[in-house]
């Protein structure tokens, strides 16, 4: 209704094959997945992750996230080929799979799947962002001893949140050494703070690695009004965060940008609100300032909650955070904590 999506701006992704998914997932695990898919009893489908309150089980599981696999491996081949130079898959962003098992949502991590493509078919050196205020760990652990891949994740932290990992002592290993950083925050970090970390760290760590391509995990769960995470992000620091990855991205690798969705769990209020502005910066659009009218009256009789009238948040009618200083004067010693945990190691390489 922005009129900044029209049909010319979208493309059907092309299939990927199982032996596509298998470079990052065990075969055991996949073929547990379509066994639970077709209805099938296995015993193991606990310790597999499979059936459990995030991951129930539902008909046709294997192929309906084979298609979310797909949709982000096409957009990093558009990107990786030099056919497009941005693209975004908002059913991505499935960053808590693992190798061998499903956790938080997520069955088959896409994410893997598609920078695998970049590093095995272009040879391309990814550096993956992930500012979900979960911590990205599926992508982490499934690279984390490769050197063509550097994961970052900007999360709050995992003594508060699940995952529970994330921590500025995860710097990777073996060949990838110092190619895993992360920047736990504060719950209840807003978004000046949030920003001033993102600019310690990401700018910095991104011209060290020089990578070829960037993937974003751009989950909307860091807004004050999501349910699931204890960040206290407003829309516009989102927004800035998306438009500085862009700039980050044409400064160091020629604008390729691959960005998925994620987590986001205010569906009404937050996620439209944010994607709408990670789309406008992907395809260098002006996000227009007042939500259409036409939306509002769609939407709002099957939202529990008065949606805004506006892109941005009136922050006028939000109560103070307490201990902000103290959140933010954590969240600066932690970023130069991680720092000075990394430039030794970089050194070392």
């Amino acid at each position: 209704m922005m009129g900044l999506l029209n049909a010319n701006h979208e493309i059907s992704p092309e299939p990927i094959t199982e032996a596509e998914l298998l470079k990052v997932h065990d075969k055991r695990y996949v073929d547990a997945v379509k066994a639970v898919s077709k209805g099938i009893t296995i015993a193991d489908a606990f310790a597999y992750g499979l059936g459990t309150g995030d991951n129930p089980i539902f008909p046709h599981m294997h192929d309906a996230i084979m298609q979310v696999c797909s949709a982000t491996t096409t957009a990093v081949e558009l990107v990786a080929s030099g056919k497009k130079q941005r693209a975004l898959n908002l059913s991505g962003g499935l960053h808590h799979a693992h190798k061998k098992q499903a956790s938080g949502f997520c069955v088959y991590n896409d994410l893997a799947v598609g920078i695998e493509r970049a590093v095995q078919n272009y040879g391309m050196r990814v550096a993956y962002l992930d500012i979900d205020a979960h911590h990205g760990d599926g992508v982490q652990w499934l690279f984390y001893d490769r050197a063509e891949v550097m994961t970052i994740s900007l999360h709050e932290s995992g003594r508060y949140l699940f995952p529970g990992t994330g921590h500025t002592y995860e710097t990777g290993k073996d060949a990838g050494r110092g190619m895993s950083v992360n920047l736990p925050l504060e719950p209840f970090t807003e978004g000046e703070s949030y920003l001033e970390g993102f600019e310690a760290i990401v700018p910095e760590v991104l011209h060290y690695f020089k990578p070829d391509l960037i993937v974003l995990q751009a989950g909307a769960d860091m807004h004050r009004f999501d349910p699931l995470a204890d960040l206290a992000l407003d829309i516009s620091a989102m927004h800035k965060s998306y438009q500085r990855v862009t700039e980050l991205a044409d400064e160091l690798c020629e604008g390729r940008l691959v960005a998925t969705g994620g987590g986001g769990y205010d569906p009404y209020r937050t996620v439209p609100r944010a994607w709408a502005g990670l789309w406008a910066a992907l395809s260098r659009q002006d996000l227009p300032p007042e939500i259409p009218q036409g939306w509002l009256e769609a939407w709002q009789e099957q939202s529990p909650v008065e949606l805004p009238l506006a892109i941005p948040d009136n922050l006028e009618t939000w109560k103070p955070i307490p201990r902000r200083a103290e959140i933010e004067s954590h969240n600066r010693f932690t970023a130069k904590r991680l720092m000075n945990t990394l430039e030794p190691i970089w050194k070392e390489l």
